[in-house]
């Protein structure tokens, strides 16, 4: 009888050390591709965005959606805080008045406008600078209600750094 219940024993301490072996080798993998996102508790990002390409935007867009919805970067401690600061050129982009774009320029404006809904909807703040509103002539009524307007964007983006966000510009 005692030695049925010693090779038990034996058993389960065998499976039971094998199944933390693979536990174990599983967690490398499971750290991920980012060796850069060792020890970070959480991704603060602030994207300094001036350009006025709207084919371009509906490339970084995505980009920056990914940044805030990365499965690695969701699993760190702290959720991310992402923010996106429109100054330059780049108000004319979230602006709905469409009487100045040409006709074959506004299918990427309006993918634009669906990338726009979409990051606030997933949670990414947006702010708009007035004084880029004011000397680009963008009527400051047509601007996107998804996007906060700050008076100058440069401020808002020091700000986010002083507290800790890293900058991405996007000119």
């Amino acid at each position: 009888m005692a030695t049925k219940f010693y090779r038990s024993v034996c058993s389960l301490t065998v499976i039971a050390f094998s199944l933390a072996i693979l536990v174990l080798s599983a967690i490398p993998a499971a750290a991920g591709e980012y060796a850069a996102l060792t020890g970070v508790k959480g991704l603060d990002s602030v994207f300094d965005f001036s350009l006025g390409s709207p084919e371009i935007a509906a490339v970084i867009f995505p980009a920056i959606l990914d940044v805030h919805q990365n499965q690695e970067v969701r699993a760190l401690p702290a959720a991310p805080r992402s923010v996106i600061v429109f100054h330059g050129k780049a108000v004319q982009l979230i602006s709905t008045d469409r009487k100045e774009i040409e006709k074959n320029d506004l299918a990427a404006y309006d993918k634009v406008t669906g990338f726009i809904r979409q990051l606030k909807k997933a949670g990414i703040k947006m702010e708009v600078c007035m004084y880029a509103v004011k000397v680009f002539g963008v009527d400051p009524a047509t601007l996107m209600p998804e996007i906060d307007r700050v008076g100058n964007g440069f401020i808002s983006i020091l700000g986010y750094q002083a507290q800790g966000y890293s900058v991405q510009a996007i000119p």
